[in-house]
């Protein structure tokens, strides 16, 4: 299978990239920098930003399956970074994937998205959203 990466320098993209490559899969990686590790795997590495919309529809041709993983992380900082990388990156993602015929995308966040104020501890993917969204791209969602 042609895969794709977003966020492939991340520790969780990291770690996805070892196992699809292991597996035999053709892993291409996006992301906003070159990493030793893809050299090591012989893997694709393509270097741009999610927010690039034309980036990412060229990184997304030929392949089967998106895994969208590029996201500023944390709950601090500037909206407008957190909105152009999280809403509009994935926004991207989508858009070009559709236009290029890409099978399917795998969004994956990271706890931020449920943060709620309170020490997040021993949780799964069944614990709620707060009332109030703390992140930017749990806000778009809920909309």
């Amino acid at each position: 299978m042609n895969v794709l990466v977003t966020g492939g320098g991340g520790f969780i993209g990291m770690a996805l990239i070892k196992r699809l490559n292991a597996e035999g899969h053709n892993v291409t990686s996006f992301s906003r920098r070159e990493y030793p590790l893809h050299w090591a795997l012989g893997i694709k590495s393509i270097q741009a930003d999610v927010r690039n919309l034309e980036a990412v529809e060229e990184a997304c041709k030929g392949r089967d399956i998106v895994f969208h993983l590029a996201a500023k992380v944390g709950i601090w900082g500037k909206h407008e970074d957190y909105y152009s990388t999280n809403v509009t990156g994935t926004s991207n993602v989508i858009e070009a994937g559709g236009r290029q015929g890409v099978k399917g995308v795998v969004f994956t966040r990271g706890s931020s998205v449920v943060f709620d104020g309170s020490d997040l501890e021993g949780i799964d993917e069944t614990y709620p959203y707060p009332a109030k969204p703390g992140s930017e791209l749990l806000h778009f969602l809920m909309m």
